[in-house]
């Protein structure tokens, strides 16, 4: 029985055909090929602005735009957030739209003595990271601080574990690189991990 998966573009510009594209379309092709349902949420189309108040987060309406995303979320058992590294964390588009979506009565619940409950338990992810940097020089001298942020005070914390990342630098300067991971990212679709 074939896994249901949302694909999170997360790259700010609407225009697309950067890498982090081609690697979602050759996770996503994976997937497929393999009998996977695949839903894909392309952020930077999306029609949205920031949160300001904790007001706004914890009782405002979701806008109507994102609506479709966080059923999306709801709907797959492994989510596939691929994002450019920026700044040595997501761009902030993809900050706002998770703030957006994984709000609480969706992503968790607040319950009675102030503890959280965790409503997205079930779910597996992958993080798929494109840098300039060497991958390597961003995961052991950084210690991947920024991705570390996103799968432990994001994701865990809504209940989506395990999450796996694949870093992937120098993505501007390697083409055979660049041909090595469409093909290593079909496999993980292939496999839905």
């Amino acid at each position: 029985m074939g896994r249901r998966i949302a694909i999170v573009q997360g790259h700010p510009d609407p225009a697309g055909g950067h890498f982090g594209h081609a690697l979602a379309d050759a996770y996503a092709a994976g997937a497929a090929a393999a009998g996977h349902e695949v839903r894909r949420v392309e952020v930077a189309r999306l029609d949205f602005g920031c949160l300001r108040r904790p007001a706004e987060w914890n009782q405002g309406p979701l806008p109507p735009g994102l609506q479709e995303a966080q059923a999306a979320i709801g709907w797959a058992d492994h989510l596939v957030l691929v994002f450019p590294l920026w700044l040595g964390t997501m761009p902030a588009l993809l900050k706002a739209f998770l703030e957006q979506v994984l709000r609480p009565g969706f992503a968790f619940h607040l319950e009675a003595g102030g503890r959280w409950r965790q409503a997205l338990g079930g779910r597996s992810a992958r993080l798929v990271v494109t840098m300039g940097m060497p991958a390597l020089l961003y995961r052991w001298f950084f210690l991947a601080h920024g991705v570390r942020g996103l799968e432990r005070n994001i994701l865990h914390f809504c209940g989506i574990r395990p999450v796996r990342a694949s870093f992937i630098g120098l993505v501007e300067s390697r083409a055979a690189a660049r041909a090595a991971w469409l093909g290593r990212l079909r496999e993980l679709g292939a496999k839905a991990v």
